[in-house]
């Protein structure tokens, strides 16, 4: 999770280009003046797909694995999305809900040609432009709405030229920090445009539930529950004190979010540095046959992140955290960079059996697995394995 940090532009000079006053009470800096916009492509891999295929536009179009074996969902239309289908659900889950659903190999190449154009657009505004996957980005208009252009109206425009120039449809949100022009974005989906000004941060933020919350997963959730707190007001009302104490460095990001402080700057250069999930379980796993099954299934999310971000990685990592909160990691590296499922699941078994012996018996069980994907290069840099399917044209387990 990025921590919160100042947007190196001076305080003062953000201040000229705006007569307004800061709103927020519990801010101390001028960042609500900022005009950063959160760009996110509307069902990115179906739409595509529905866009190249006229036949498939009105119907539950699927992007992802086989519903025959693990196969996850990438993504699916706003067709599919009407069964309850969603990103990360099982393929099998999915076809269960939907059998009348049309389930697609991915084309990774059709979706980085699409990706290229719209970043080519978003660029044509500002250079500070952050990608965080092929289908969004945030953008930091303060400079450009200097001369008095709204973000809004920047909004607007690139919606349309998005549109005019792939044939794709593009939601945004518009606000003063990255947590609330995502949140924004979100809330006129699909092919909608939200600003949340800085009078409306607090309102708007009041009555959401915590999980939509930049870095709050299940886990902490279901922490955040226990403790009576269900909405970003119930998280507002607790102290400093108490978050830090509950949630350490992390419970001050928690306090400030809740109050509408993101100090996140948008930033072009920004590399990744891994590629990960983990799982905290509300009942311990003991069975290693359970555990090994679990981390194949966070590989197939892993891998498929990787995809969608274009990327590679040569270390492959898994956690192990024990009843007693101890926690043990083991890590493989290899000199080829990989970003199959396959590949991934292959090294799992070995760095399992090598965590839980350290620690405990072998019937021991653990409350928390984690595989992360390190060492990361882009994909295009990593050569084809002799007889191995190129990424850009394989069918792998999807996020």
């Amino acid at each position: 999770m990025d921590s919160p940090v100042s947007n190196g532009q001076p305080c003062e000079r953000l201040c000229e280009h705006s007569g307004s006053q800061i709103t927020n009470p519990y801010s101390k800096h001028c960042v609500e003046l900022r005009k950063i916009i959160h760009v996110d492509m509307d069902a990115f891999f179906a739409a595509v797909e529905q866009r190249d295929h006229p036949e498939l536009r009105g119907q539950p179009v699927i992007v992802g694995g086989d519903p025959g074996g693990r196969g996850v969902v990438a993504t699916c239309s706003y067709e599919a999305r009407r069964f309850g289908i969603h990103s990360a659900m099982t393929a099998a889950r999915a076809r269960s809900l939907c059998p009348q659903a049309i389930f697609l190999r991915p084309r990774m190449e059709a979706y980085r040609e699409a990706s290229r154009l719209v970043m080519g657009i978003l660029r044509c505004y500002t250079p500070l432009v952050e990608p965080l996957s092929l289908d969004e980005a945030f953008l930091d208009a303060t400079a450009a709405t200097a001369d008095g252009i709204l973000a809004v109206q920047i909004a607007r425009e690139i919606r349309a030229r998005i549109e005019r120039e792939t044939g794709l449809t593009a939601s945004a949100g518009v606000s003063y920090n990255k947590l609330l022009a995502k949140l924004a974005s979100d809330w006129r989906k699909p092919n909608g445009l939200f600003v949340v000004p800085p009078e409306r941060g607090l309102t708007f933020l009041a009555p959401l539930p915590v999980s939509k919350l930049h870095g709050v997963g299940p886990a902490t959730v279901k922490k955040l529950s226990s403790m009576g707190i269900h909405t970003v007001l119930d998280l507002r009302n607790m102290s400093r004190e108490a978050l830090i104490a509950q949630f350490g460095k992390t419970g001050l990001w928690f306090y400030e979010i809740a109050r509408g402080i993101d100090l996140r700057p948008v930033q072009p250069s920004r590399q990744r540095k891994s590629v990960g999930t983990e799982r905290t379980f509300p009942k311990n796993l003991a069975d290693p046959k359970v555990m090994l099954a679990t981390l194949q299934q966070m590989a197939g999310q892993v891998a498929a992140r990787l995809q969608v971000l274009g990327l590679a990685g040569r270390t492959v990592s898994i956690k192990a955290r024990f009843p007693d909160f101890a926690t043990v990691t083991r890590a493989h590296t290899d000199a080829q960079a990989i970003w199959r499922t396959e590949a991934i699941s292959a090294l799992l078994p070995g760095l399992l059996a090598k965590a839980i012996p350290t620690r405990l018996p072998v019937h021991a069980s653990v409350r928390l697995l984690g595989v992360t994907v390190s060492g990361l290069v882009n994909v295009e840099a990593v050569p084809p394995e002799a007889g191995q399917m190129n990424l850009l044209e394989e069918a792998v387990d999807l996020r």
